[in-house]
């Protein structure tokens, strides 16, 4: 497989999905991001894989688009209390239909939202519009269908989905990078 060019497709994606929540202000021009977040995908990425690939015919958005949802409600867990949520089984994440209603079961469950809130609405027009560009670019790549490659894509285009659902919870959170400065060096101190 060519890393290299997978390297490239996800960052690419991933800057043009941060373009766009940033466009509709749910991010702010940075992917908030922690190692424990990124971590928890590699865990849950094979089950959600099972379940995407089987969606990507008939709803290739949903297909991408849940692992958004999967991101927000990760970083709602690391945020409330990871040691209790680090190790939690992939069918948590499930709404009372599985898979079929994953991002309604976050946006309530998880992240405590109305489901005809205002709130959960733009969530979920963002995700939209996240996973509609994320098909688009996997399209306009022309991979044959089915192929190793593609499926590769696949599941970088569903890491970078799940990436920008967590930056987009931790924001919602109040989580923002902030410049530290340093001070002077030790050696500069007074004695």
């Amino acid at each position: 497989m060519d890393t290299e060019y997978l390297n490239y497709f996800e960052e690419k994606l991933q800057q043009e999905l941060l373009r766009l929540c940033t466009n509709y202000g749910v991010l702010g021009g940075t992917l908030l991001a922690t190692d424990d977040i990124d971590a928890r995908w590699n865990d849950l990425a094979p089950e959600y894989m099972a379940d995407a690939v089987q969606q990507i015919r008939d709803y290739p958005i949903v297909s991408v688009a849940w692992a958004a949802y999967l991101g927000l409600a990760v970083a709602a867990e690391w945020d409330d209390d990871w040691g209790s949520y680090a190790q939690a089984p992939y069918h948590s994440y499930y709404g009372e239909q599985a898979f079929d209603d994953m991002d309604e079961h976050i946006v309530h469950d998880f992240l405590e939202l109305p489901l005809d809130s205002e709130e959960a609405e733009q969530l979920a027009n963002i995700i939209r519009r996240c996973g509609q560009t994320t098909v688009g670019m996997i399209r306009h790549e022309q991979i044959e269908p089915q192929s190793p490659l593609a499926f590769h894509i696949f599941a970088r285009a569903c890491r970078a989905m799940f990436r920008i659902g967590a930056a987009i919870e931790l924001k919602r959170l109040g989580y923002k990078f902030e410049k530290v400065e340093l001070g002077r060096n030790l050696n500069e101190l007074p004695s």
